[in-house]
């Protein structure tokens, strides 16, 4: 009987032992409040069917042309591999972002954990900068089409390509792991968030600013951001001048293949900016428009890449009329 009872009060010692273990992990996990919504508690459902129902077209329209890309042997030059990297480039960064919104726009409690919250604006900020270092190769890529024709088959080989698209995802995921890493054990003096999604706010959470942090920051944002942009501004440039002095034939093909980059990299650097910017005026900006602003990134941008090159690239606008007018038959 004695034995009995101590192995019973071993076994409650035992059991208080572990929920109070895990009472203490629950404990050590950091929450910060993402107050960047306006009326989630009013406009909690048409909120959730917007982004629902934009998240499905972001899906369905950049897999489609994916798809097409990869069945039609026609398209399987470096412009259009290039094309479906972008792409799926903007799947990615999309669901990095919308399986949280929609579970935030259902929840009483909009927070994140903080691990969570760096790990997503890992995410976040690494798919950033492959979308520019595509750009830029899709800008190289018609830089040698256009001023250098006899040389593109030598210059744009598989490998070539494969290099390209292994440092566009590589180079950016390796750059924002240092500052993310260096953030993961800063102290934090505040636990609310000015946006809807883990963006350069949470610097603001911190006591203090590391000064190596921002020197990667910094040295993340010339590599990833800053420099794609002025190359491929220089590399258009140089496409619009050659064309310009050449003939009718150069200067369609330049304007056909040349103005859809050019607005897509047009939409997604204003973009851009106002994420770099917003920190400077986190105080001065209204609650409203940075909710409005936000959901660009979110919401426009992942759908303007798929009908931009759906409309103004000639042959894939032929394979989408072509399939559409099939499903129309059957």
């Amino acid at each position: 009987m004695l034995v009995f009872q101590q192995e019973f009060i071993l076994n409650l010692i035992s059991e208080h032992l572990v929920i109070s273990t895990l009472m203490d992990d629950e404990a050590n996990v950091t929450y910060v409040t993402l107050s960047g919504y306006v009326e989630v508690q009013k406009y909690r459902y048409l909120y959730f069917l917007i982004m629902f129902t934009v998240y499905i077209l972001i899906l369905c329209c950049n897999f489609t042309i994916v798809c097409l890309i990869w069945m039609h042997k026609n398209l399987h030059e470096p412009m259009y591999v290039f094309i479906a990297a972008l792409l799926l480039n903007s799947v990615a960064f999309s669901t990095a972002m919308y399986p949280k919104l929609l579970i935030d726009l259902l929840s009483e409690e909009q927070i994140i954990s903080y691990s969570a919250c760096l790990f997503q604006f890992f995410l976040f900020y690494s798919l950033s900068g492959s979308e520019f270092l595509l750009l830029s190769a899709m800008a190289y890529d018609r830089y040698v089409s256009i001023c250098k024709p006899l040389q593109y088959p030598t210059i744009m080989r598989k490998t070539t390509i494969s290099i390209f698209l292994v440092l566009a995802w590589l180079l950016p995921a390796c750059q924002i792991a240092v500052p993310v890493i260096l953030s993961a054990d800063m102290k934090l003096c505040y636990l609310t968030l000015k946006g809807m999604f883990c963006n350069n706010s949470i610097y603001n959470l911190n006591c203090f600013n590391s000064s190596a942090r921002s020197i990667f920051g910094i040295i993340a944002l010339l590599n990833t951001g800053l420099l794609p942009f002025l190359f491929i501004l220089f590399t258009y440039i140089r496409i619009l001048i050659i064309s310009y002095q050449s003939n009718r034939n150069v200067r369609k093909k330049a304007a056909q293949t040349c103005l859809p980059h050019l607005l897509v990299l047009i939409s997604f650097s204003c973009l851009c900016a106002y994420d770099v910017v917003i920190v400077r005026l986190e105080s001065d900006f209204p609650r409203t428009a940075r909710f409005i602003m936000t959901l660009q990134a979110v919401l426009y941008h992942p759908l303007f890449n798929p009908i931009i090159y759906g409309l103004k690239m000639k042959e894939i606008n032929k394979h989408l009329k072509r399939l559409f007018c099939q499903a129309k038959v059957i």
